[in-house]
């Protein structure tokens, strides 16, 4: 064995390998999250309050998630929500927020939508499950705890949506379409 160690030379590429000359880019980060808009209302209170004593309340929940292209590389991803209760024929509270983040994303082309599309939104949705809960408890209702989202099935219906309308007009999937209507992804231009 030798005790004798290398060491490089001006021209020796060896370190460079060794030591990055730039670090690589996350394939995801958050820049920022924030609260777009946040709506309630309680149109029927307090005459509401009472008869939900008496009577289970009727809760309907709807989420939509849209991504859109702000510059290179960077895109904003927001998450609405909207629900609605109901005692019997009575609104007892509407509830919407529009929760939007900026996001760095370095992934490959194919790998774009279903990053801004589950991906993102999962991140953002904790913080939204949140504000809804506060927002009802503060409107003096229970909070209303949203249970887990499938981002991954809401982006597989609305892909087969927009093959299915596709196929009905006359022409092929297209490779690489962006989803449309509130659960889609705008390209950046």
């Amino acid at each position: 064995m030798s005790d004798q160690t290398e060491t490089p030379t001006a021209g020796d590429d060896s370190t460079a390998a060794a030591q990055p000359s730039g670090e690589a880019k996350p394939p995801l980060a958050v820049s920022a999250q924030y609260i777009k808009d946040l709506s309630f209302e309680a149109p029927n209170t307090p005459a509401v309050l009472g008869r939900m004593q008496g009577e289970s309340p009727e809760i309907g929940i709807n989420i939509g998630v849209r991504a859109t292209g702000l510059q290179d590389g960077i895109y904003e991803v927001v998450l609405h929500i909207k629900s609605e209760c109901k005692v019997a024929d009575a609104v007892a509270f509407i509830v919407e927020l529009s929760y939007g983040g900026v996001f760095s994303v370095n992934v490959p082309a194919e790998q774009l939508q279903p990053v801004l599309l589950i991906e993102c939104p999962r991140l953002l949705f904790p913080f939204a499950r949140n504000i809804v809960a506060d927002a009802t408890r503060d409107g003096g209702f229970p909070p209303l705890m949203l249970g887990p989202v499938d981002f991954i099935s809401m982006y597989r219906n609305q892909l087969q949506k927009q093959q299915e309308q596709a196929a009905d007009q006359g022409a092929g999937p297209v490779e690489g379409a962006s989803p449309s209507g509130s659960e889609g992804a705008d390209k950046p231009s």
